[in-house]
């Protein structure tokens, strides 16, 4: 079975270095010490700033990312601007492996909400641990089935759901103990951030998060939002 990520575990910094990343991944700790030699040597370091692309729909893949610091979403956008919104990548997060494996250009976009870093494998190198590690496959199988089940929770959210089960399972969200398993109670994201995530305007989401603070599931405060009622959130989601 594939390690589980430490999802339980409290980090006082959301800003890890590629040892670090690697350290609370579980999928790197049941490698062979060749693969993690491997690995540690050819992982490198790209920042993307706020607003700008990591990698965009089209483009041929040649990396596998894991979120180091800052906040991306994983978004297609229309040529008359509409855009929808699939979810975010927060610290601790890895994506890309489903475009990797189809061997296809992609097919949506990694942008920046704010100054972030990310590490990138090459895909050489995430090719080879897909032939040669059996432990990193398990762990890409639950990746990918984890990430399958909660875009078909997106799916039914935007026909099922109102403004305030969007924003709530938005923020549950970034608490998913697979696809972002450094959740803490005290995000440091904007009203901004959030309305990004959920795919509603600014106006509507900021109203539907002071219903949700109203109801005492969550505190609003300068610089981020600290979530009181992880459950009732939760619950807000179990709805669909």
């Amino acid at each position: 079975m594939p390690h589980k990520p430490h999802h339980q575990r409290q980090h006082e910094s959301l800003s890890l270095s590629i040892p670090g990343l690697l350290e609370v991944s579980g999928w790197f700790a049941e490698l062979d010490a060749d693969a993690q030699a491997r690995v540690l040597d050819e992982m490198r370091e790209e920042h993307v700033a706020a607003g700008a692309a990591l990698c965009r729909r089209g483009e041929t893949p040649l990396h596998w990312y894991g979120t180091l610091e800052g906040l991306l979403k994983w978004s297609i956008t229309s040529d008359d601007g509409r855009s929808v919104t699939f979810g975010g990548l927060s610290v601790g997060s890895w994506a890309g492996e489903g475009t990797l494996l189809r061997a296809v250009p992609r097919t949506a976009d990694i942008i920046a909400l704010r100054d972030s870093r990310v590490a990138v494998l090459p895909i050489e190198t995430f090719e080879w641990l897909h032939r040669t590690q059996l432990s990193f496959n398990h762990f890409l199988l639950v990746q990918i089935n984890e990430r399958l089940h909660w875009f078909m929770g997106n799916y039914a959210a935007q026909r099922l759901l109102d403004a305030d089960g969007q924003v709530a399972r938005a923020i549950a969200g970034l608490f998913h103990p697979w696809l972002h398993p450094l959740g803490q109670a005290h995000l440091e994201t904007s009203q901004e951030e959030i309305a990004n995530l959920s795919g509603l305007s600014r106006q509507r989401c900021n109203a539907a998060l002071n219903r949700l603070r109203a109801a005492g599931l969550l505190q609003i405060e300068y610089g981020g939002i600290t979530v009181v009622d992880l459950e009732g959130l939760r619950r807000f989601v179990d709805q669909i």
